[in-house]
């Protein structure tokens, strides 16, 4: 097995797509080979920037991002894309579908598209996205694209991996602030209203910029922009503005895109290159460096103790399947069960 991990983080490290490719089926599958070569390409990665595509279904994200490679092919990155389609809950089957609006890129060697799915995972993410952006990392892929599934207010878990989060909305579905409230505000760096050719994307926009007004007058009263277009803080009425202590704080822009004829994507990857030197003059970066390194941990660490506890179960009280049975009968206590099984895990 150790000679299989090896030949396999070898090819990674040399921009081998199928070995590549290989590797992410067996992190989707759980092999322990899998873990293995991650083990010997993760001092190799870290140099990738990471951009979440996030939005309702519908939005045009997967449009979105094909634009995007085309942007940065243009600038000459190599780029990577990760996109997460849904898991249906009665087959079990997902269409990995996304890739099809890309197919213009499939014969280009700078640009890799992988599909997953989510195998039941909320948040818009799949359980393998992290591991795979590591490989893809490890490629040496410059920038690197997740579109996530789309599922609307609960879809913040790829600002924990993203270095710059894209929320997409697009004008006409429904209540337009029911899809900027909660979460969402509050996860994006960039800001997107796609389809901006259709009635109401201009009223979108005004929703946006109030709902962010008012998270300013939430935080920090008597907030103005200075010269450089920076968030300041006036000392009292009447007195020139002056810069506020700490980091400067981003404002999220908001950014007009008509994604399927190509409009104001240059504007868009220019804000992405914006937001990357803010995170990196102010510091940030490094921040949400250790935010990706603690979630990524989590979920390993969570997956792990979880595997053990079911095996431990298995071994000692039976299958999952007869356990839940007298669970369900009140034959066994589940709070007993769990806390002798989480005691015990070794």
């Amino acid at each position: 097995m150790i000679s299989t991990a090896q030949a396999l983080a070898d090819g990674v490290l040399a921009g081998d797509v199928r070995k590549a490719s290989r590797l992410m089926r067996l992190i989707d599958d759980l092999a322990p080979v899998a873990t293995e070569a991650l083990k010997l390409i993760f001092p190799k990665t870290g140099r990738a920037w990471i951009i979440g595509i996030t939005g309702s279904p519908g939005a045009g994200k997967s449009t979105l991002t094909d634009r995007l490679i085309t942007a940065y092919r243009a600038q000459g990155k190599t780029v990577g894309v990760i996109a997460v389609d849904p898991t249906s809950p009665f087959t079990g089957g997902a269409i990995l579908g996304d890739r099809i609006r890309m197919q213009g890129h499939a014969t280009d060697p700078g640009v890799f598209i992988r599909s997953l799915a989510t195998r039941g995972n909320l948040g818009g993410l799949s359980r393998a996205t992290g591991d795979c952006l590591r490989v893809m990392d490890a490629m040496g892929r410059d920038v690197i694209i997740v579109e996530t599934v789309g599922v609307g207010q609960d879809e913040i878990d790829i600002a924990q991996l993203a270095h710059t989060t894209v929320v997409v909305l697009v004008p006409g579905m429904g209540d337009d602030i029911q899809a900027i409230k909660a979460g969402i505000l509050e996860v994006a760096d960039v800001f997107v209203v796609n389809k901006a050719d259709l009635d109401g994307a201009d009223r979108v926009v005004r929703e946006l910029r109030a709902n962010l007004e008012l998270r300013h007058a939430i935080k920090a009263p008597a907030m103005d922009h200075d010269t450089y277009h920076r968030m300041v803080r006036a000392k009292a009425e009447g007195t020139a503005p002056v810069a506020p202590e700490g980091p400067i704080e981003w404002e999220p822009p908001i950014q007009k895109v008509i994604s399927a004829k190509g409009t104001g994507i240059d504007e868009l990857v220019a804000a992405v290159a914006s937001h990357q030197k803010h995170l990196v003059d102010t510091g940030e970066k490094a921040k949400r460096e250790q935010t990706r390194a603690m979630t990524q941990f989590l979920t390993l660490l969570r997956d792990r103790l979880l595997r053990a506890g079911l095996e431990r179960l298995e071994r000692e009280r039976g299958n999952l399947t007869d356990v839940a049975q007298r669970i369900a009968e009140r034959k066994a206590d589940p709070y007993v069960l769990a806390d002798e099984i989480a005691l015990t895990v070794r």
